[in-house]
């Protein structure tokens, strides 16, 4: 299982593709993780046979993977909680839901093509296109805020090119917090320490 000694906190706005990869890459690294899925991703309406390593899956089957998968590293997953506003703080930002107030250092918005939230706090956007603009970790003008997927594209929406926006994001912050530039290369042994330590912890026999 990660370690998540770290006292950054990471929160993601979105569970589609680029949310779960962002919440993937940083959990399973250190950071403390939470989701806010509203569920509202384009994936339910989707059928994937372009995405590599998968020959063909129906969209809602690709997400329940993909939680299943984020879920195994502990990401704290908040499943139909909307989030209302996002505001910066001293040292953070203080996110408000339907159901609670949340403090995080890191804020990766994952909503698709609503920008209504990056707007409302005040990112910058490209005019002439009205997308989110944002540099090529995904970082906004707004200090450790992102944006990816849809709401930084015009037209490339795609689950893949998502997924990749969502790990540029998390690469960045974790280069943040380490102090040192953060490439996630995992090996066979890696594997084996992780699978394996998980596979421990959900043992019924163990005392």
């Amino acid at each position: 299982m990660s370690d998540t000694s770290n006292e950054a906190t990471v929160s993601v706005v979105g569970g589609g593709p680029a949310g779960l990869s962002t919440a993937l890459f940083t959990q399973k690294n250190g950071l403390q993780t939470r989701v806010f899925d509203a569920d509202e991703t384009w994936m339910h309406k989707a059928h994937l046979f372009n995405y590599p390593g998968i020959g063909s899956v129906d969209g809602s089957a690709y997400m329940e993977l993909a939680r299943n998968q984020v879920d195994s590293f502990g990401v704290d997953r908040h499943q139909g909680e909307t989030v209302e506003s996002v505001e910066q703080m001293d040292d953070g930002f203080r996110i408000e839901t339907d159901d609670g107030e949340y403090d995080s250092t890191y804020v990766v918005l994952a909503t698709g093509v609503n920008r209504d939230l990056a707007e409302s706090m005040g990112c910058a956007f490209v005019d002439e296109e009205g997308v989110v603009d944002v540099d090529l970790s995904m970082q906004t003008s707004i200090e450790n805020v992102y944006a990816t997927g849809g709401m930084v594209r015009a037209e490339e929406w795609q689950a893949v090119i998502s997924a990749g926006d969502g790990a540029a994001a998390a690469l960045n912050i974790l280069s943040d917090v380490k102090g040192d530039h953060h490439h996630d290369f995992d090996v066979p042994a890696d594997a084996d320490r992780v699978f394996g330590e998980m596979s421990e912890s959900a043992d019924p026999t163990e005392d």
